[in-house]
């Protein structure tokens, strides 16, 4: 696959809508991509018109195991916003290529594509097995990587490189990340007799204040920095003239390896058991999303191997780093060994999610001719 041809099925995979819970269209086109060049792949479905998928290219001789991943799906796109250009043309200007996915991270998933059918027509790898992993719904819970891990596919990996955008970075550690709700139940009355009442917001604003100080004391990560903590949803009241006699929140907190998600978890149940045993009126915490920190080691075969690759296409020194967002790597991290995760893809991570999202084509070609060289390396 020429940089011409991988350009092209870039902008196709661009042009299908496959936000989070359509997927199948996106996986389908992979998967005719593949056929076209003698690769089978595997449709593992999650539920209807949403399959993971799974592809190897097995060299028949024995050695390390590789493994390519991305997700699928990409978060919604407005046509009415401020967008350039059609969120779903695949428009190219002055060599950028703009769309919903451009960065995050359909080109991450076009260059693992090409990595794939380029090897496998050069007759690679020689030695062990390069394989790819796709998944739904890494934008709303990350279930298909859940799944695969559940279902083994990841039990026997070497090494991972996960193609989120990564600016020419290669990440190594990126926190874990929790998404909670606080549901406040007390007792509705008029307002002119609050007295009578349970305000629910009062039962919120209690908790607000004092989650702001409820990690102080927690650890810092000399790699990720302190636990990131933030409310970020409130509801509460529909008439002006009634005390509310419910109100709801949804807070996120960034985990790190210092104190992880179940200590934070607690630290959440234990305000709410304090705020509940001094007043009426109960607080519930419902914990929706919970993803472990990653954190590999920066002298790993892996992450050697990339340091290298990226200095001999990009003919300079490739820079590790940290984020603070989440990826599917948080669940392979449960899978039944340990295993070094690389975060490497094309794009910057500041555009994904946003207008005018865009990736430069420059920036894809290269990851393809990276993700090549690392394979090959890697696995001899």
């Amino acid at each position: 696959m020429n940089n011409e041809e991988a350009v092209a099925f870039l902008r196709n995979l661009l042009q299908i809508d496959s936000r989070n819970g359509h997927e199948e269209a996106v996986a389908d086109r992979i998967v005719t991509e593949l056929a076209a060049h003698q690769i089978s792949a595997t449709k593992i479905p999650y539920a209807p018109g949403r399959s993971n998928l799974f592809v190897e290219l097995d060299s028949g001789r024995p050695g390390k195991t590789l493994m390519l991943t991305g997700h699928l799906d990409t978060v919604a796109a407005d046509e009415h916003d401020d967008w350039q250009f059609p969120p779903l043309a695949g428009h190219i200007d002055h060599d950028v290529l703009y769309g919903r996915g451009a960065a995050d991270m359909k080109s991450g998933l076009a260059a693992m594509v090409a990595t794939l059918i380029n090897l496998h027509d050069a007759r690679k790898p020689t030695r062990g097995k390069l394989q790819f992993l796709a998944t739904v719904g890494e934008e709303y819970g990350a279930p298909g990587s859940r799944m695969l891990t559940q279902k083994g596919y990841v039990d026997h990996v070497d090494a991972m490189i996960v193609g989120e955008p990564t600016s020419n970075q290669i990440i190594f550690a990126h926190n874990g990340s929790i998404d909670y709700s606080i549901d406040a139940t007390g007792r509705s009355v008029h307002s002119s007799m609050p007295e009578q009442g349970i305000n629910a917001i009062d039962l919120l604003v209690q908790f607000i204040n004092e989650e702001a100080h409820a990690f102080d004391d927690a650890p810092i990560s000399d790699v990720l920095g302190p636990v990131v903590h933030a409310i970020t949803v409130i509801n509460g009241g529909d008439q002006v003239n009634s005390i509310p006699g419910t109100a709801h929140l949804e807070g996120n907190i960034r985990p790190i390896p210092d104190f992880d998600n179940d200590k934070v978890i607690a630290r959440l149940q234990q305000l709410v058991d304090t705020i509940n045993a001094r007043q009426e009126g109960t607080l519930a915490l419902t914990v929706d999303f919970s993803f472990f920190p990653v954190i590999s080691d920066r002298q790993s075969a892996l992450v050697k191997t990339a340091q290298a690759a990226f200095q001999t296409v990009h003919q300079a020194p490739a820079q590790l780093a940290v984020i603070h967002g989440a990826t599917d790597a948080s669940e392979y991290t449960k899978a039944t060994h340990q295993f070094p995760i690389i975060v490497l893809g094309p794009g910057r991570w500041e555009l994904a999610h946003q207008v005018n999202e865009r990736i430069e084509l420059t920036d894809f070609q290269q990851m393809i001719a990276v993700y090549q060289r690392i394979s090959t390396d890697f696995l001899n």
